[in-house]
């Protein structure tokens, strides 16, 4: 993936040092796959002393996912949209690295996504003392919801062909519109990275996935490329709404094609 563009990584400096004096700044990075919030979460981290949670690391276990999968819709089973994130847990982290004290150690969850499964907590990584600020870089936090008419025609292969009723997209709708928009409504700042295009999302998630298989990504295989392209179906519709202006964000970097930015608003 690179590296973080160092006038993205001074921007979250600014957030930070603009942030509440009595507690460490709640501060979250989003933007679709692959556009490298994840990247300049951690950088930033390392720079001012931050911890770093990525909501990939809050996805409900499998066996959770399976519950949903029987009692609401069978696409809950799959993770990533809205309503697969334990936010309680991730709540408790943030509780927890809030106050803890310079001797403290907290526990970050860590998700094993080839085995589609959080990780025991024997294995999870330790954030030592209080942090100077607690970056979350998710995907979705702060999108706004789509209202019925929207959601009432499919927008892919993918809802055409398992969610024909709607049933699943109002659901992700819901999660959305109520215990993601007050999760995320407790930041002190949302920063926005803005692909140019949803266009771009699948060539950004091809490049992620051949640096770790350690292949160029023109090397990929057709076959996992096709993959990637079944995979995003799950969160176009709600990066579709986010580039289209359907996110709450204090600060929104406009990416080009490279991941570079071309715009800075405010």
């Amino acid at each position: 993936m690179g590296r973080a563009h160092p006038d993205l990584i001074d921007l979250v400096g600014g957030l930070i040092a603009n942030g509440p004096g009595d507690r460490p700044p709640l501060i979250a990075v989003v933007g679709a796959q692959g556009s490298g919030k994840t990247t300049l979460a951690r950088a930033a981290a390392d720079r001012f002393g931050a911890a770093q949670i990525s909501i990939d690391d809050v996805y409900l276990t499998r066996a959770e996912r399976e519950v949903m999968d029987r009692e609401v819709h069978p696409l809950f089973g799959h993770r990533g949209p809205p309503g697969t994130h334990d936010l309680a847990l991730l709540q408790r982290l943030i509780d927890d690295l809030s106050i803890a004290g310079s001797g403290d150690q907290t526990a970050i969850p860590d998700f094993d996504k080839r085995g589609d499964d959080r990780r025991p907590p024997d294995r999870w990584r330790r954030f030592q003392g209080r942090p100077s600020a607690i970056l979350i870089d998710a995907w979705c936090l702060g999108a706004l919801p789509e209202d019925a008419a929207a959601l009432a025609r499919p927008l892919n292969a993918l809802e055409r062909e398992r969610d024909p009723d709607g049933e699943w997209r109002r659901a992700v709708n819901g999660f959305v519109a109520g215990p993601y928009a007050d999760f995320a409504a407790r930041f002190d700042a949302v920063l926005f990275l803005r692909a140019p295009g949803f266009e771009v999302v699948l060539d950004w998630r091809a490049q992620q996935e051949a640096d770790l298989l350690g292949v160029p990504p023109a090397d990929l295989p057709a076959a996992e490329r096709a993959r990637l392209a079944g995979f995003i179906q799950y969160f176009e519709r709600i990066t579709r709404c986010m580039l289209a202006g359907g996110v709450r964000a204090d600060v929104t970097v406009t990416l080009d094609r490279n991941r570079l930015p071309v715009a800075i608003e405010p």
